[in-house]
């Protein structure tokens, strides 16, 4: 089978990559991404490519050139560069995805895996205590990533609608961690007190990099189709890290926070505005029951465990 990856530097990408070349020595693996590939410890069936999904007739080009009978979709911007636009963004999550689709269709792909989100289900009032794939998709207007991801689904809804042949198997994952990962999640940890929000617990759901690995690995070799929650068992709240971090927490008024947060970005003391805010109270909790039962796939690692393992990673000792 020939499978294109994009995203294939990324950090899942990469792992998956490296996954599938040792699994599937007899596949051959397009590994496309804008930045150069490291072949370093790969297997000869792994073929780098130099690709821009912001450009469609590259994507086109691409896609006819090499004829997968299968893509992996993994291309995104978890942490934009300082300075990339709105329109850029755009171009590369949203145009990049649409490129995508309209060259698998051209070019009968049989098979399309795609790594949404769960803030795609966005950061709003009225959430769920665990939400499941059915709950509606609300984005979000001030962030970025989880309006271009529900975008994203909206094209890939419509594909479905009109060409079902293209069979679609959509991941929306928790927050992932891993030994290596480059995660904002971090920042909210890093310094001597933890902050939240009073009134709210901000639950955290997390998912190791390992288990999104092996779900994309496993709905590749079957064919699988459908929509899936990725995360571990249970969430952690905000006090819950803060006593793991062995660091006080400190739950601060919402209007102290917000006057804050308009005062330190503009003066460079925080990558954060006061959106930040919604990201606290309104946090998304990912249900996993239907990757459990449905997909067949129980996490190795429960939120907590994954926390954990992050920390040991970092060297950090937990407290309890």
């Amino acid at each position: 089978m020939r499978v294109l990856i994009t995203g294939a530097a990324g950090f899942i990408g990469q792992q998956v990559l490296a996954e599938l070349a040792v699994q599937h020595p007899k596949w051959m693996l397009i590994a496309a991404d804008i930045r150069p590939v490291s072949l370093q410890g790969l297997q000869l069936n792994v073929e780098p490519v130099r690709l821009d999904i912001s450009r469609p007739d590259q994507v086109q080009d691409c896609v006819g050139e090499w004829k997968p009978q299968a893509i992996l979709h993994l291309a995104a911007v978890v942490n934009p560069p300082p300075g990339m636009s709105e329109a850029r963004l755009h171009a590369i999550e949203v145009g990049g995805t649409r490129a995508l689709l309209e060259a698998a269709l051209a070019h009968a792909v049989e098979h399309l895996i795609v790594t949404s989100s769960g803030a795609a289900y966005g950061f709003c009032p009225g959430h769920a205590e665990w939400i499941d794939e059915e709950q509606p998709l609300r984005g979000h207007g001030s962030f970025a990533h989880a309006r271009h991801k529900c975008e994203i689904e909206e094209l890939l809804a419509v594909a479905r609608a009109r060409q079902p042949r293209l069979r679609q198997l959509v991941l929306r994952p928790s927050t992932i961690l891993g030994k290596r990962v480059d995660s904002r999640i971090g920042e909210l940890f890093s310094r001597r007190t933890v902050v939240g929000l009073r009134g709210h617990d901000s639950r955290f759901g997390f998912v190791w990099d390992q288990d999104v690995v092996n779900v994309i690995r496993q709905g590749l070799e079957r064919g699988s189709a459908g929509i899936f929650n990725l995360a571990g068992d249970g969430a952690l709240s905000l006090q819950e890290i803060a006593a793991l971090l062995g660091k006080p927490y400190r739950p601060l008024p919402l209007g102290l926070l917000r006057t804050a947060l308009r005062l330190f970005k503009p003066l460079g003391l925080s990558r954060h505005g006061a959106e930040q805010l919604d990201f606290l109270r309104y946090r998304p909790v990912l249900a996993n029951r239907r990757l459990k039962e449905v997909f067949g796939y129980t996490p190795r690692y429960s939120s907590r465990e994954a926390f954990l393992a992050f920390l040991q990673a970092q060297g950090i000792q937990p407290c309890c």
